[in-house]
């Protein structure tokens, strides 16, 4: 399960995580992030609509389209409905793993601490995310805590912009970075779709070794 995650972040670098408030901006969302080159994107689950913007965005065929911000076993079960291929949580909750794993669906926990990742392996997981990668202290953060576990691998998110991607994608232990500056919710309330396109090429561009 976590396996066919890790592959799918290294293949992608950059996982544009998204709070979409309308579901009619899902459609030209998912096109105008395919066509920057993004494999993958997270929907958060934040907003009233998230499972139709899943489903709308799934259906586009471009993208792996999954769900973030998954705190219960039953926005899990929602989210994998509605057509997430993969699950990421702000924490770990043991029965929102116990969904994920029942479900047959990968899931990228969030940890912060030295404990949390431990209680991630012993869940049998091996990627987690960093969350909040940067107000926890960021890529001095993500050493002290792979350092220790260096069969752990990591999705750091939270407060990194396209001038950090960098540098956090040349750690040995990061696969992918999530970030939501490819696709703000002032960008899609414009439909600036066109402006989308060409922060996700270029994060893209960034992401690249």
């Amino acid at each position: 399960m976590t396996a066919h995650l890790a592959e799918l972040l290294a293949e992608a670098r950059i996982v544009p995580v998204l709070t979409v408030p309308d579901p009619r901006t899902a459609a030209p969302l998912a096109r105008a992030l395919a066509a920057g080159g993004a494999r993958c994107a997270e929907v958060t689950f934040r907003t009233p609509d998230a499972e139709q913007v899943v489903k709308a965005m799934a259906a586009q065929g471009d993208l792996v389209v999954g769900a973030g911000t998954v705190l219960t076993a039953e926005q899990a079960e929602r989210a994998v409905a509605a057509g997430a291929r993969f699950l990421v949580s702000p924490g770990l909750d043991d029965e929102v793993l116990d969904t994920a794993r029942a479900l047959g669906v990968p899931i990228a926990p969030g940890v912060a601490t030295a404990t949390e990742l431990m209680r991630a392996i012993r869940a049998g997981i091996d990627t987690v995310k960093l969350f909040p990668a940067e107000p926890l202290g960021g890529r001095a953060m993500l050493r002290a805590l792979a350092a220790p576990f260096p069969g752990v691998r990591f999705m750091p998110t939270g407060g990194i912009d396209a001038a950090a991607l960098p540098g956090y994608l040349a750690e040995p232990s990061v696969l992918a970075v999530g970030g939501s500056w490819m696709a703000t919710p002032a960008l899609l309330a414009s439909g600036d779709y066109a402006e989308i396109r060409r922060l996700t090429a270029e994060a893209v561009e960034r992401s690249l070794p």
